[in-house]
Parts: structure tokens; sequence; C-alpha cells
């Protein structure tokens, strides 16, 4: 081969006898057909092999490792080495004989070395499961009085020898005194008795004693065990370290090298390369310059082509207009080549009042966040107190409220005559939800139980929207929001939030329920699931993936919507959003696509055909499409909005103060105030108050709960106790879905005019 010259370059380095638990250097490992053979860094340690391309490689990125303990180690000429584990196999070549005969020994050693240990440890720990910290301790509290127990035995077995022996021989003295004949019969039947008691101690004593090395045995196996789970959690903590150092280090060299992108476009694909590949082409697991794709891409479900790209499908404007069945006069001149979706709808018309355009900048404060965020993996995020600095000066309620930046959506979609239009602009309304959120990784406060939050903007907007924390264990908040201008919204979102190690998924649960007054069309969807990356080391971003369902439950139209997950191997344009609206029976009307953090355009179809794919082996709907027309596009952020935790327009408005609101409003949270004015040691004082009051009132309300149990057991009154109430929402099932949830049931907005908070608990 063309690399044979390599070879005979000195693969030798400074490395232990091969007897010794490290051994270390250069190897020359098969890569593909056009490199062959490449220099490589071996490491042999604690029965792994390792490689990397340079020992420098070895602080932060490693190539391959293969565990010996289940390797199969060849050798095929004079100067290979063949090693094979799990379907993957290393064809490894040394400059001369002895070198690979140095290295032959050593991978042999290790390898019976690797395979004793791991009968050990399985003699040793047999089939327990991996335990917990509490239960450790709790294995070692049990070794220690075992171990004081074992002692007291031990002392009880030396003095009933000691004085099992002393009895016999005082009587066998008694019975060689001569007293009269009913005398030693009664010495007889003593002596015999204390036979039986020395045969009885003898047995216990000897139980004793085996007891004593079991118990031994296995508190030796016992304590090794728990040495081995300290380090593997050590080991575990080490590589989640690592792992987000490679990590970092892999965004940065992508983001240093702007030539990739072009790099990787021009070369071969997977495909084209597998089809000339040799045996160890295929036994390698290393091809340094091919163009990988990342396994969990989808591929689009539909091709969209435009209708004026296919002049042999083309029609005439009122031949689409009656395929359609609906009136798209409105819908060209409303969308057809404007900024947006009436961006100016009530952003400048009539406002009353000025609002606020900016808050005190974010103090610059640094935190070791994987000192706190270690010992939380796979823990409910709600249940683990965290400082203010992790936080962003709103609640989970105005984050809930912010799903009305783009309203105006929604009011576009009341004075739709077409059903299948007014899909379009919800499926709209449902996306912009997310473009806030693009640059903001910070965690809302998590609302006390009966906090509030309205937002009233009848008079510029014609809406009112009140939320209110319903459940504290599971969170959860209840959503209501009605338009003077023809539309209901309302929702009882609950966040279940768990943490990785190196990123947190949020998963909101709940349904979002639409309706419009004048159709009764009633919508119903809900959302999908959050990511923020990077927890511990590096930038966090945040993505959203999964599908949403939008289902007109009155005309039964539906829109399918699909969030494409960020993969760093994808062509596709970041924060991807395609989806289909098509009537009840399937067939489609209009093709969405954009982003959720930029816009979304909607085509109407012309006609749809399926085409057969060769390379998935699967046939693909292909849509013809008129040109697209601009649904939704996000508004810019205010200026120096990245000291301002980005917070948009409508949010720097919300945690404003506010007069006449309810006395549990979120704008009155002590510790949220201080936050946003910059105080944040005071804030972290008062958040761990109010925490601490929760929890005594939570704890009260226990107590009453199991006080009102045990009076109805003892007079059998038949009188539940409910429990905690919301104040202004009430449970009932839902008609259209059947899910039981939380709906307002009226008197806020009475309550604000007759400015009457009496009803209200102090919460704060």
């Amino acid at each position: 081969m063309s690399d044979q010259g390599k070879g005979s370059a000195s693969t030798s380095a400074a490395a232990p006898a091969p007897g010794s638990d490290t051994y270390k250097g250069w190897l020359f490992k098969w890569t593909n057909y056009l490199k062959g053979y490449q220099r490589r860094w071996f490491v042999l340690s604690n029965g792994l092999l390792s490689y990397y391309r340079t020992q420098a490689e070895m602080a932060h990125t490693c190539r391959g490792t293969i565990n010996l303990a289940t390797a199969h180690i060849d050798t095929e000429d004079a100067c290979n080495i063949v090693l094979s584990s799990g379907g993957r196999t290393y064809h490894l070549k040394a400059s001369t004989e002895v070198e690979r005969q140095r290295w032959v020994t050593a991978l042999e050693l290790a390898k019976a070395k690797a395979i004793r240990m791991m009968n050990d440890q399985s003699d040793d720990s047999g089939d327990d499961e991996p335990t917990s910290q509490s239960d450790r301790s709790e294995i070692q509290g049990t070794l220690k009085t075992l171990v004081s127990k074992l002692d007291d035995l031990s002392t009880c077995n030396d003095l009933i020898a000691k004085h099992g022996a002393a009895l016999q021989r005082s009587l066998s003295e008694l019975e060689g005194l001569r007293v009269p004949v009913d005398g030693g019969e009664k010495i007889k039947a003593v002596n015999e008795r204390a036979t039986l008691f020395r045969i009885t101690s003898n047995a216990m004593i000897n139980a004793c004693r085996d007891f004593l090395d079991l118990a031994e045995t296995h508190s030796r196996r016992w304590q090794r065990a728990l040495q081995y789970e300290r380090e593997q959690r050590s080991h575990l903590e080490q590589t989640i370290e690592q792992l987000a150092k490679q990590h970092n280090s892999l965004e940065r060299a992508w983001r240093e090298a702007p030539a990739h992108t072009a790099k990787a476009a021009s070369a071969p694909t997977p495909s084209t390369e597998r089809s000339g590949r040799g045996p160890k082409e295929e036994a390698s697991d290393e091809d340094e310059d091919t163009e990988f794709f990342d396994a969990m891409e989808d591929s689009p479900a539909f091709i969209t082509v435009r209708a004026s790209e296919a002049p042999q499908h083309r029609r005439s404007q009122s031949s689409l207009s009656a395929a359609s069945g609906s009136q798209p006069n409105d819908w060209s001149q409303e969308d057809h080549g404007g900024p947006g979706p009436s961006e100016a709808s009530g952003r400048d018309q009539g406002a009353l009042r000025t609002r606020r355009s900016h808050i005190t900048q974010k103090p610059n404060y640094s935190l070791n966040l994987w000192s706190i965020m270690k010992n939380c993996i796979g823990k409910e995020l709600s249940k683990i107190p965290m400082p203010v600095n992790f936080n962003e000066p709103l609640s989970m309620l105005q984050r809930l409220t912010e799903d009305l930046e783009y309203h105006e959506l929604l009011d576009r979609a009341a004075r739709c005559d077409s059903s299948l239009e007014q899909m379009c602009l919800v499926a709209a309304f449902s996306v912009s939800s997310y473009s806030t959120t693009v640059h903001r990784t910070a965690k809302p406060f998590n609302p006390l139980l009966g906090e509030t939050y309205e937002l009233d903007r009848s008079e510029e907007y014609g809406y009112r929207s009140l939320c209110e924390q319903v459940s504290h264990h599971p969170p959860a908040a209840a959503h209501h929001v009605i338009s003077q201008r023809g539309w209901t919204l309302w929702q009882e979102i609950t966040i279940a939030s768990k943490f990785r190690g190196k990123y947190l998924s949020i998963m909101p649960l709940g349904a979002i329920h639409l309706h419009f007054h004048s159709s009764g069309n009633h919508y119903v969807w809900r959302k999908v699931t959050s990511t923020v990356h990077n927890i511990i080391v590096g930038k966090l971003w945040i993505d959203q993936s999964g599908d949403i369902e939008i289902v007109n439950h009155k005309t039964k139209e539906v829109c399918q919507l699909k969030f494409s997950p960020y993969s760093y191997f994808s062509r596709d344009v970041p924060r991807k959003v395609t989806g289909v609206v098509a009537q009840g029976d399937g067939q489609a009307h209009y093709i969405l696509s954009g982003t959720w953090d930029e816009k979304i355009e909607s085509a109407k179809i012309v006609q749809s055909s399926r085409r057969g794919s060769s390379t998935e082996g699967k046939q693909k709907t292909v849509y013809q499409t008129l040109s697209p027309k601009l649904l939704w596009k996000k508004y810019p952020l205010p200026e120096n909005a990245e000291n301002m935790y980005f917070f948009s327009s409508l949010a720097l408005t919300l945690n404003e103060a506010e007069e006449a609101v309810g006395a549990t409003d979120s704008r009155l949270r002590p510790d949220q105030r201080l936050m946003e004015e910059g105080r944040w040691d005071e804030a972290n004082s008062e958040k761990q108050r109010l925490e601490e009051k929760q929890r005594a009132v939570r704890r009260r309300r226990e107590a009453e709960a199991t006080d009102a149990y045990d009076e109805e057991c003892e007079y059998d009154s038949g009188k539940e106790f409910e429990g905690y109430q919301p104040l202004w929402f009430h449970q009932r099932r839902d008609s259209i879905t059947g899910e039981t949830n939380f709906v307002y049931k009226g008197g806020y907005w009475e309550a604000k005019e007759r400015q009457d908070w009496s009803m209200c608990t102090e919460i704060f």
C-alpha cells in the first residue's frame, strides 16, 4: 500500500513495562482505502484500549475505545494486530515485530486482568441493583451495628464456654461425695440436665461462630460493593464533565471554521463511498473525510413544487377558487406582499397609555453552575431550590401570558369566512408563541399557590387575560382570555421538567382551547417539548421539537405541524417548522412552512400526486402550490434587549407596576421585584422566605386534612375535606376532549371593579 513507508517510522514511545497497569505508544491504524494506515497514539489502561490522533488530544477527545475483557486478539503477520469486540474491529500495525510482540503481551495481560476483575465484581456484588446514596448510608450503619453485635456474641461465647466447664466440674465433684440415695439421684438428674445444657450451648456457640464467619465475609463484600459504587459515581461525574468540554470545543471549532459547510457539501456521501469499501473498510470505525448525516433526521413526508414551475398543471385563477370552495379575495389582499400579519393592528392605534420600553440592566453575576446542578440529575426541577441567578424577573404566569404577543393573528382569524384560512392563522399563532423563547434560556419564577396575573388590554387591543396557579405539586396554571374582537382562549398547563446532565427537557402538559364566537369553530392543540442545551458547559441555547396537531372540532379539519429538532449535520434551516392543513377526509389544502423564531408562510395547494422514492423505497406526496403568502413575522427585539434578559416589547411591560390589581398578582411579588431592580442578594433572601412560608401553609393544610379525615372516621359525618380550591377557576370536564381541567368561573373583573379583594389569601 501507499503508506508502507510510514510503517517503517519508529512507533515506540517511553512506556512502562507490559506487565504494568498502563501502556502507551504509537501504532498505525487502518482507516480506509484512500488513506490506508494512519499514525495514532494508543493508551492501554484498566482493561481499555483507547486511541487519539495526538498525545495532546488525550485532554479533550477520545477517538475510540475497546474493552479488552470481551475482545478477541489476533495476529495476521509479523507486524499486524487485529482487535475485535462487539462488532467493532481495529486493524493495527507496529513498526517492528519486537514492538508488535510487546503490544500483544501487554494486551493479553490486560485482557486476563480485566476478565478477572469482572468476575470478582460479579462474585462480590451479585445481582444487586446499584444503591442510592441513602441506601448506602443505611448499609454502612447496619454494618457497624452488626459488628458491635458480633463482638457481644463472641464475648458471650467465651463466657458460656467458661461457666459451662466450671459447672460440669462442680457437678462431677458432687457426684463423688457420699450422700444419701435420694440425694444421689437428684445429683444425677442435675448432672444429666447440665450435660444437655452443655450440648445445647455448644450447638449455639457453633452456630454463632458460623454466623460470625458468614457476616464477616458478607461485610467485606458489602464494603467492596460500596467502594465500587462510589468509584462509579465519581467516574460518571468526570465523564459528564469531559463530554461537556468536548461538546463545547466542537462548537467553538465549528464556529471558527466558516468554510466547514462548503467543504462538507463537496464531500462524497456515505452511500457512494460504501459501494467501494472492502472488508477492512467495513470493519473500521474511522473515516475522517466522509460527510455524515444525523441518523435522527427525518426526511420530509411530502415534497412541495411551485405550480408556476409545472406548466402542464397550471389552472386559471377562477378554477382554483372554485376548487378550494373559499373566498380568497380578503386573504390575498391582506397577506400578499405585506410586511407581516397586520403588524400595526394595535401597536400604534388608540394606545391610551405609554408603556415602559426598558428595565434595569441585568447584573453580571458569576455562578458555578456545575456545583449546583450535578446533584440534580433526574430530579423534578420544581422541587429544587434555585437562586434567582438562574431566573428572569417574570413568573411562569407572565410567561404564559406572553402567548398573546401576536394576538392580532386571532383578530384576523375571527374575520375569516373560510375555516381553512382560519386554521392557517391559528397554526401561525400556535407557532408564534415560541418566538420569544429563542434567547430566553433563564428560568421564570415558580408561582406560589394562589398567585394570579392579570393583563387588561381591552382599551388598546380588546382583550383581557387572567392566570392563576391552581396547583403546586404538580405545578399547574390556568389561563383564560376573552377578546371583544370575537374569540376566547383558555388553557391549563402543567410543566414537567427533567434535568438530563447536559440538557434540560421542559414538557408542557395540557390542552389549549380557542373558540370563535361568530362561527362557533373550536380549536384544540397542545404544546411541544422545549430543550435547554449546554446546561453544564458552554453557551446555553434552546430548541423546540415535536408535533402539534390542531383540530377544529366543529368541521373536523386538522393541521399537522412538525417542529424539526436541531441537528449539527442537517442541511435544513435551523428551527424549521412544516405543516399541512387538511379537511376531515384527509384532502390537503394548504402547506405551512417557516421557522418558529422568524416567520410562517402558507401556500395554497393546487394539485397533489404520489411519487416513488428510490433511496427510501416508499412513496411521497408531491404538492403543487401557488406562491407562498406571509402569515406571521416576528417583531424585532427592543434596543439593548441582550442586557434586559432578551425581553420582547410585550415582556418588558408585563411586570410594570399597575394600579388596582388583585392582592395576589405577580407584580406584587417582592423577590421578583427586587431581582428586576438588580438587588439579587435581597431577592434570594426574600425568595427563601416566601418558599418557607408556602411550605408552612402546605403543612398546615395537610394537618387539617388529616384531622378532618380522623373526624369523619370517628363520627361518620359523611362530609369530605375539600382541600385547597382555586379562587377564580374551578374543575370541569371538557365536553370535547373528555378531560377534567380548570376553567374560569368568573368574578375577577367584577371584584376589580369594586376593588374588593377580601377573598384573596395573603401569599406574599
